[in-house]
């Protein structure tokens, strides 16, 4: 299927090589967000679910008698601020986004700004990123973007700054939400309370080499506070996996629960071993739920170094989360060496069958310092070094039992055959109560690309989802009363969609 992408979701606003460079203003910081192209069979809704924790999250850690910025180049209202030009500029690097990460650098240096570099690529390539900055944070950007202002203040600025992932994961102070544009984004509600994963998958970006991150869980009372004054009634976890630690997840659930508000996560699917964990997290609000399934292969979850149950039993899995009224958005990652032709149309049935609310696919990807990416190398089954195609939208390596070609129209297929009328009419809820906030849900959020444009560009985001998000959250609180007068023995709810997955 021939899709066509609005020019602004594919191309990086241009930065003007002539435009002249106002005097530094020194004290003033700008952290940017660099744009990527946007991929034509996804959601372009997702891009504005809600904003990156990274740079809020950094701008934290800015000293008291420092100004500081945040632009998101994604949300499509132009190059980066210019005037007055900021004495630093910090950029988080992506491999998917590097070069225009370079870019950015390269133009700001040119004009004046001291240039900081941080993040995942940043980690896993230094000796790539390090001529397109003045210095490179590698590690915690919170721990070590005050030290680094006061170095530039002092004229004493190192090439390199490093931190590992160990200090008290409590001791960071809250994100900066003040800085965001809050219509730009679904919710601004992005909440992190964990960090890492108990897996260790050889394909994830947790495992690039240099990369140490502990399980750290912040105290569940700065979550529910967090989430309390941002005023929003619907947040986004972006915890790689919020239900690592069981225990911990129940009492955040009953930190959560007083505030009657809805919420969604990343957990993997054993979080299902325990039904009481379960029904804790629907009494709490969690209406939505991403589940990294991977694979319908034993074999290749095997081969991927993730602890996971066995597949077979991933549709009582998913039964037990509808019964609690919480929806499955789950992903799926195709071309692994066990996978061949049938693995598409396998994949989609089982989806249909078991009535996910959504899908995500991701094309294998060999991110760079992983040990997927040593072992591709070493067979020399890498097809370029293009890092902009690293984005699991594109085959850069050479699958084992299928054609780069094979592998690419599978992924569009699954897809086109998720994203269409008849799979989103096969998989909506039992519950005919649910069906027309499942509906649009999906059209909105799936089959809206031509709309999400004008969306970001104007700033509507909030605007067109915010009755729906309110809608959802009210059906929910009524939903829980029900559930909580059940015997805990007594699984079966309605299912109650969320606006958010």
């Amino acid at each position: 299927m021939k899709r066509s992408v609005p020019r602004a979701m594919r191309i990086a606003p241009e930065l003007d090589p002539h435009r002249p460079a106002p005097p530094v203003r020194q004290r003033q910081a700008l952290l940017i967000n660099p744009f990527y192209p946007k991929d034509p069979h996804a959601s372009f809704g997702k891009h504005v679910l809600t904003p990156t924790l990274a740079l809020t999250s950094v701008a934290a850690g800015t000293p008291a008698d420092w100004d500081v910025r945040y632009w998101d180049e994604n949300l499509l209202q132009g190059p980066p601020p210019s005037d007055p030009m900021p004495a630093v500029v910090g950029i988080t690097v992506h491999l998917t986004f590097a070069q225009r990460a370079y870019e950015l650098a390269r133009w700001y240096r040119q004009r004046g700004s001291v240039v900081i570099l941080g993040g995942l690529h940043v980690i896993s390539c230094p000796e790539e990123a390090a001529p397109h900055a003045d210095a490179l944070a590698i590690g915690d950007g919170v721990a070590l973007w005050g030290q680094i202002l006061r170095d530039v203040e002092q004229g004493c600025l190192r090439s390199t700054y490093r931190a590992d992932f160990r200090r008290p994961y409590r001791d960071d102070p809250p994100p900066r939400r003040d800085l965001l544009p809050r219509n730009g984004f679904l919710t601004t509600s992005s909440l992190i309370a964990t960090r890492g994963c108990h897996n260790r998958c050889g394909f994830c970006y947790l495992s690039t080499k240099g990369l140490h991150m502990p399980y750290l869980m912040r105290d569940v009372e700065q979550i529910a506070e967090e989430f309390q004054r941002d005023g929003q009634p619907y947040a986004v976890f972006t915890d790689n996996n919020l239900g690592s630690k069981p225990e911990y997840l129940r009492q955040l659930c009953r930190a959560l629960r007083p505030l009657e508000k809805i919420w969604s996560a990343a957990v993997s699917i054993d979080v299902t071993d325990d039904p009481s964990l379960v029904r804790e997290m629907a009494l709490a609000g969690c209406t939505g739920v991403f589940i990294g399934f991977e694979s319908l292969q034993n074999d290749n979850i095997t081969d991927a170094k993730k602890k996971s149950p066995n597949t077979k039993d991933y549709a009582r899995r998913v039964a037990l989360l509808h019964d609690n009224g919480i929806q499955v958005n789950g992903s799926f990652v195709l071309g692994f060496d066990h996978d061949r032709e049938d693995v598409f149309e396998n994949t989609i049935r089982w989806v249909e069958e078991n009535r996910l609310e959504c899908a995500t696919f991701h094309i294998m990807t060999p991110y760079p310092g992983t040990p997927l990416f040593r072992q591709l190398e070493s067979e020399g089954r890498l097809l370029h070094r293009d890092w902009s195609k690293y984005d699991t939208a594109n085959v850069v390596f050479r699958p084992k039992h299928l054609t780069p070609e094979q592998l690419a129209a599978g992924y569009e297929l699954c897809y086109d055959r998720l994203f269409s009328h008849a799979s989103i009419w096969r998989r909506r809820p039992k519950d005919w109560r649910a069906v027309p906030a499942y509906l649009a849900m999906s059209y909105l959020y799936k089959r809206s690309n031509w709309m999400w444009h004008l969306l970001i560009k104007y700033r509507l985001t909030a605007t067109v989802w915010r009755p729906l998000v309110e809608w959802t959250r009210r059906r929910h609180v009524k939903f829980r009363r029900r559930l909580q007068a059940k015997p805990e023995t007594s699984r079966r709810g309605s299912t109650v969609v969320s606006a958010g997955v």
